[in-house]
């Protein structure tokens, strides 16, 4: 599977994408403007309507940026142990969500917009594809090295992704992100139930 974005951030683009990054942590999906982000931006909102026609396309860009930021610190792990990798796939979606609360809360409304906006539901499914795929390859892994059970690594996938979008969901919907704690753990028991 490809990754889930080919588009490259640099210069006046990831400038953008970090004072998008900060406007949203300040003020939510809700309340967020082009004002807000040029002022995070240091400049006009003639200069990021240069680069970005609307809101819309803006944090369509931005939901890119965090997936390209996502799939680099994926990338980026460097053990090849099917379980120790696993684990730390789970601490990036159960554990590291912990940091960013308000990001969370501003994704997870810029999600309830995914049935509306075409642009975002894309870029949701193509994240949760790409998760999806990356929790089935280290199964698979895991698998053939006869670290884990012979299971069907799809539905373990599918399953982890379950407890991982009820965990932050619950988080946010609930102001309470020791939730993910909880969510950690249920990934935890699963994966040895299933897995070991």
């Amino acid at each position: 599977m490809a990754e889930p974005t080919n588009r490259t951030f640099s210069g006046p683009d990831e400038a953008i994408m970090e004072a998008t990054y900060r406007a949203l942590r300040k003020h939510g999906y809700a309340d967020l403007t082009i004002q807000r982000i040029a002022d995070e931006y240091g400049k006009s909102t003639a200069a990021v309507h240069y680069y970005y026609d609307t809101k819309d396309d803006l944090l369509a860009a931005f939901l890119d940026y965090l997936i390209e930021q996502f799939v680099d610190s994926i990338e980026h792990i460097e053990t090849t142990d099917p379980d120790e990798r696993l684990g730390l796939l789970l601490d990036k979606l159960l554990v590291k969500p912990k940091e960013n609360p308000d990001l969370s809360i501003a994704l997870l409304e810029m999600r309830s917009q995914a049935p509306y906006k075409e642009a975002f539901r894309e870029r949701f499914k193509q994240n949760d594809e790409y998760i999806r795929y990356m929790l089935k390859a280290v199964v698979n892994h895991g698998i053939d090295e006869g670290v884990f059970n012979d299971v069907d690594a799809d539905h373990v996938a599918r399953s982890l992704m379950t407890i991982v979008d009820g965990g932050r969901t619950r988080a946010v919907v609930l102001d309470d992100f020791e939730v993910l704690d909880t969510a950690r753990q249920t990934a935890s028991e699963y994966v040895d139930t299933m897995l070991r």
